[in-house]
C-alpha cells in the first residue's frame, strides 16, 4: 500500500467514503459538532463500515495542516490511477471511448485555484488534468477539499517539459487549443468534439511564450463586461463545459 495521506472537509471525505470505503483507513471527526450535516455524514461513514475516531478541534487542525476542516479529517491510501499520461491516453485508445478532453493548465500555483480546476474538469468529463512541474501547484490537502473529491477522480500529471508533452499530444492526433484574450477566433466558433487540449494560463500572466506557440490554435473567451478576464478556474468551466455541450449535441 502506499504511504497515507489525509483529506479534510465533508465533501473530499465523504466522497471518498462514497467511492472507496476500503481505501479510508480512519476518519477522525469533532464529537463537539452535533448538527445535522455532521449527524447525516457520521451515518452514512457507519453505515459505509469505516473506523469513526473521536478528535478535538486542535487534533483535526494538526491533521488537515488547516482549520477549515469543518470538524472532519480521514487517513487514507492512495487510489490507483493511470501512472503516466501515456498509460492512460493508450487506455482511452484502447477502450474506444469518448475522444479525449483534457485540461492543461500552464503557471497555475495556487492551490484554490488548481482545486476549483479539478472540480469542473470532474463534472466535465475531461479525462485528465496536466500541469507542468516546475511552474504548478501539487495536490495538497487544500487542494484537495477545494476539489470538493475531484483530487480523488481526475488523474493529474505534473510534467517536466510542457512543450514536449504538448507536441507529444499533437502527434496522437489531440488539437491544442490554447486561451488568449487576443486571439482572432472565439471558443464559440471552434469546433471541440474531437480530440482536444484545452491550454490555460494563470489569471493575469496567461500562458508562458513557449506554451502558447505550440498550441494549435488559439481561442478567445468573449468578455462583455469590464473586467478583461476570468479566474482560471473559471475559464477552464466555461471552455471544458462547451466542449461538452458541442460533444453532447453531437
Amino acid at each position: 500500500m502506499s504511504t497515507p495521506k489525509v483529506l479534510f472537509g465533508f465533501h473530499a471525505v465523504g466522497v471518498r467514503i462514497k467511492t472507496a470505503p476500503a481505501s479510508v483507513i480512519e476518519v477522525y471527526f469533532d464529537s463537539s459538532r452535533r448538527d445535522a450535516r455532521m449527524r447525516q455524514f457520521l451515518d452514512r461513514a457507519r453505515e459505509s463500515g469505516v473506523r469513526l475516531l473521536e478528535a478535538d478541534g486542535v487534533r483535526l487542525a494538526k491533521l488537515a495542516g488547516s482549520h477549515g476542516h469543518q470538524g472532519v479529517a480521514a487517513r487514507v491510501h492512495d487510489l490507483p490511477q493511470a501512472r503516466s499520461l501515456d498509460e492512460l491516453l493508450e487506455n482511452l485508445e484502447a477502450e474506444g471511448g469518448d475522444a479525449p478532453l483534457l485540461l492543461v493548465l500552464d503557471g497555475v500555483t495556487d492551490p484554490h485555484n488548481l482545486g476549483a480546476c479539478l472540480r469542473v474538469a470532474d463534472g466535465a468529463g475531461a479525462q485528465a488534468v496536466i500541469a507542468p512541474k516546475d511552474h504548478a501547484a501539487g495536490i495538497n490537502a487544500t487542494v484537495a477539499k477545494v476539489a470538493s473529491g475531484a483530487a480523488e477522480t481526475v488523474p493529474y500529471f505534473m510534467v517536466t517539459n510542457l512543450a514536449r508533452t504538448l507536441n507529444e499530444l499533437k502527434e496522437r492526433n489531440i488539437w491544442c487549443i490554447g486561451t488568449s484574450d487576443d486571439a482572432p477566433g472565439t471558443l464559440y466558433q471552434t469546433d471541440l468534439r474531437g480530440p482536444v487540449a484545452l491550454v490555460l494560463g494563470a489569471e493575469g500572466d496567461g500562458m508562458r511564450q513557449l506554451t502558447r506557440k505550440t498550441c494549435d490554435q488559439l481561442v478567445s473567451i468573449p468578455m462583455q463586461g469590464a473586467v478583461e478576464s476570468l479566474n482560471v478556474s473559471v475559464a477552464s468551466g466555461v471552455c471544458l463545459y462547451e466542449a461538452r455541450r458541442q460533444r453532447t449535441a453531437g
